[in-house]
C-alpha cells in the first residue's frame, strides 16, 4: 500500500496537507513517498504566468478565507506570505536531498511553516540554511548537494513525471495500480487516497 504525495512549496493547500499527511498515512498503515515538484511549468502550459488565485481575484479571496478555516481546524498558524506565490525551487531541490538522507518530511514541514506561518522568504539561502541547522543537519553540505546538476535534473524529471501522470495542481496524491495511477487532487482528498491505497 503506497501513496505518493505531490506538493509544491508555494502551494497554499499543500501547507495543511503536508502537516497531516504523514500521521494520516501511518495511522492507516500506508507507505508514503514525499514528491516535491514545480507548478510553474504546469501553469505555463495552460497559459498562466501567475497563480490562478492571483489571476482570478474572487477565487483568491475565497482561497485565503477557506485556508484560514482549514488551518484553524487543524490548529495551524496562518499568516499571508511575504509574497504569493513564493519561489520554492531551491527548497524543492533541497527536499530531494532530504529524500535520499531521510529528512525530507521534517524539512518540508519546516519550509511550509516558514512560508505560511513565519512569513519568511523561502527562496533565501539564509532562511533555508537556518531550517536545516534547526533540524540538526549540515546546511552547507545539503545546499551544496542541492545545487549539483544531478539534483537539478532530478527535480526537472520529477516535475515531468507529475505532468505525465496528469497532475495539474497541488497537493495531489497518486496511488499506483495495475491499470495505472489513481489521482486525487486537493488537501480534502487525502482520506480518499488513503482508502483507495488500502483497497488496492
Amino acid at each position: 500500500m503506497l501513496i505518493d504525495f505531490w506538493y509544491e512549496f508555494a502551494s497554499t493547500y499543500s501547507y495543511p496537507a503536508a502537516m497531516r499527511v504523514e500521521r494520516a498515512a501511518a495511522e492507516a498503515g500506508v507507505e508514503l513517498r514525499w514528491r516535491p515538484f514545480l507548478l510553474a511549468p504546469i501553469f505555463g502550459g495552460q497559459g498562466w504566468s501567475d497563480s490562478p488565485f492571483n489571476i482570478y481575484p474572487a477565487k483568491g479571496r475565497y482561497m485565503w478565507r477557506d485556508l484560514a478555516r482549514i488551518c484553524e481546524a487543524q490548529g495551524l498558524v496562518l499568516k499571508e506570505p511575504v509574497r504569493f506565490p513564493q519561489n520554492g525551487l531551491k527548497a524543492a531541490r533541497i527536499a530531494l536531498v532530504g529524500a535520499d538522507e531521510g529528512w525530507i518530511a521534517p524539512f518540508s514541514r519546516a519550509v511550509y511553516l516558514a512560508n505560511f506561518a513565519g512569513q519568511k522568504d523561502i527562496s533565501d539561502d539564509a532562511v533555508l540554511a537556518g531550517i536545516l541547522t534547526e533540524l540538526g543537519l549540515d546546511a552547507e553540505a545539503a545546499i551544496a548537494r542541492s545545487q549539483t546538476p544531478e539534483t537539478k535534473a532530478r527535480l526537472k524529471a520529477q516535475t515531468e513525471e507529475a505532468i505525465a501522470k496528469g497532475i495539474f495542481g497541488a497537493p495531489s496524491f497518486t496511488v499506483p495500480g495495475a491499470d495505472g495511477d489513481e489521482l486525487f487532487w486537493g488537501n480534502d482528498r487525502l482520506e480518499d487516497a488513503i482508502r483507495w491505497a488500502r483497497r488496492s
